[in-house]
């Protein structure tokens, strides 16, 4: 006897394996399965070339690394995944083995956001961590205090397309995403804004062209130099660099901005209450990661943030004019 499937049965038994193929071809939507897509393994000869590009020498005294500080670095993602985290994450990681100055811890789970989990910690490192959802108000308290406390707040690239849902945030950290006219397939003029200041010395008081993509920033969210002191932006007396403004594609965009001369910041620093930001938005590449320049940049930016480098933070409107480094012609 043929086994028997009422019409409501069979039509269930249909919709469910159209379901299971529609699923199929639907990208990942939990986290974990995002991440595992996203992000490929780091190869023997690429870490090599990662591990040579960090400093090891934080000019710090033998006194001062007796207790070594640690640092938490969160790199999960709700939005926009980066396929250089993992490069950032074993950047970070061997700059702390080879200078000694920090440790790192690597975290994607809210739960590390609370009290008593952030006092072992001298700072908070978003690596490239997008469109963060805490789950409730604690969360976010436990970050604002930590930081106003004086902890060290630190945003690598893509910490910045964050806290859409929580403003303190967004203005820790110093502006939001809007758009990247500047794209990652080109080579950026940059100006060293503050040639002398001590988180600039990698530059060597000049500027520079450099491969990366590069944000500009909501202008209602962008807290200004009124509030910041810009250390690099890009040097927007290069045709190269003029030119993606005027672009149809990112009109959506630019066209949030006044007509007239513009400012695109690239990294900058801040006191919040009696902590310290420091954020930058170059690591979209994952050669940056090899660029000692630029590693040496953001390992100066780190030991400010996580209180071992005393800077000057006095923000840039309230200083008299200070000539910049601009990059040279590009040969």
């Amino acid at each position: 006897m043929q086994p028997f499937l009422s019409k409501t049965t069979a039509l269930l038994f249909a919709l469910g394996c159209f379901s299971a193929l529609q699923a199929q071809d639907q990208p990942p939507t939990i986290w974990e399965e995002r991440a595992k897509e996203r992000f490929k393994r780091i190869v023997s000869s690429e870490k090599v070339l990662i591990s040579q590009a960090q400093p090891q020498d934080s000019g710090l005294k033998k006194r001062q690394l007796k207790r070594i500080r640690r640092i938490l670095v969160f790199y999960r993602c709700e939005g926009f995944i980066h396929t250089s985290i993992p490069q950032a994450n074993f950047a970070l990681q061997e700059m702390a083995r080879k200078s000694k100055a920090f440790s790192v811890d690597l975290e994607d789970e809210y739960e590390v956001f609370n009290k008593k989990n952030l006092k072992q910690y001298h700072a908070i490192l978003f690596n490239s961590a997008s469109e963060l959802k805490f789950a409730n108000e604690s969360q976010r308290k436990a970050i604002f205090d930590f930081v106003r406390g004086g902890g060290g707040l630190i945003g690598i690239h893509g910490a910045s397309d964050n806290f859409y849902e929580w403003e303190a945030g967004a203005e820790m950290m110093g502006g939001q995403f809007n758009g990247h006219p500047w794209t990652a397939n080109g080579t950026w003029a940059f100006k060293v804004d503050d040639p002398t200041h001590p988180l600039n010395q990698a530059f060597g008081g000049r500027g520079f062209w450099h491969q990366d993509e590069i944000y500009q920033y909501l202008p209602s969210s962008y807290v200004g130099p009124e509030n910041l002191r810009i250390l690099v932006s890009l040097d927007m007396s290069k045709e190269t660099v003029r030119e993606p403004i005027g672009l149809e594609k990112f009109e959506r965009f630019n066209g949030k901005y006044p007509s007239g001369n513009r400012e695109v910041p690239v990294s900058w620093v801040r006191d919040i209450g009696k902590g310290r930001l420091f954020y930058t938005n170059f690591g979209h590449r994952e050669d940056t990661y090899k660029n000692a320049v630029i590693m040496q940049h953001i390992f100066d930016g780190i030991l400010f943030a996580i209180g071992y480098k005393k800077v000057d933070t006095t923000p840039t409107a309230e200083l008299p004019p200070i000539a910049p480094a601009l990059a040279p012609p590009r040969g």
